[in-house]
């Protein structure tokens, strides 16, 4: 059997860690959900990750250990990221995007991710609503790159800004938000934050509880 090379072994600790997300832990539904990417890979070579001490086969089950966990969260943190680097940034289409991220996923260097991460104002999920690992950067109180995406609820009042994504933590808020107008594209301004949040969307001014204002993020609009 030909040894994996590290995009494959990438490929298959990012497959467990989705498959987990899905409450899947089949060896078989892995291997299938690394697909093309993970070359001629199969069941067995998940052997091979047991023996480097980033899986655990046991039951039928495959489970990541410490430092496989870690791993994994590191490339889907980076693909993650570059979905919405290219989407929200780039406005590359679906099929490009998931094209382009796939192939960075392998090459970005832990300080390019934190870049792009700090550029991207911190976002909590990918463009599908998947969460995105975080990282150190995610926490730092200095920043060395100024987002070109931020939260809302830190966003200059009466500055022009466009809503890029909404993160929201109950599902029915995404359509109560979009019967309003505020969905990904609409043009807003914040004009208070205080007692509630204000924010004026084409002709309509909608007030926002903090916690829903938390969920949405915006880019300036530059003159």
């Amino acid at each position: 059997m030909t040894p994996l090379h590290a995009q494959q072994i990438e490929e298959l600790l990012e497959a467990v860690f989705t498959e987990r997300e899905q409450g899947r832990d089949d060896p078989g539904g892995v291997v299938a959900h690394a697909g093309n990417h993970a070359g001629d890979a199969s069941t067995a070579n998940l052997g091979e990750l047991e023996e480097a001490g980033l899986v655990k086969l046991a039951g039928g089950r495959v489970e990541l250990t410490v430092d496989g966990e870690r791993r994994a969260r590191d490339v889907v943190r980076r693909h993650r990221l570059t979905e919405r680097f290219f989407r929200d940034l780039l406005l590359l289409s679906e099929d490009a995007t998931e094209s382009q991220a796939c192939e960075l996923e392998h090459i970005l260097s832990p300080e390019a991710t934190d870049s792009v991460c700090t550029l991207l104002g911190h976002p909590p999920t990918c463009p599908h609503g998947k969460a995105i690992p975080p990282g150190p950067c995610c926490g730092a109180l200095q920043k060395t790159v100024r987002p070109l995406i931020t939260g809302l609820k830190t966003f200059d009042l009466g500055t022009p800004a466009r809503i890029v994504f909404i993160a929201p933590r109950f599902h029915d808020r995404m359509d109560r938000l979009a019967a309003l107008g505020v969905i990904p594209g609409s043009e807003i301004r914040l004009h208070q934050r205080s007692p509630s949040f204000v924010i004026e969307v084409g002709e309509t001014t909608i007030a926002l509880d903090p916690e829903i204002a938390g969920e949405i993020y915006v880019k300036r609009i530059e003159a």
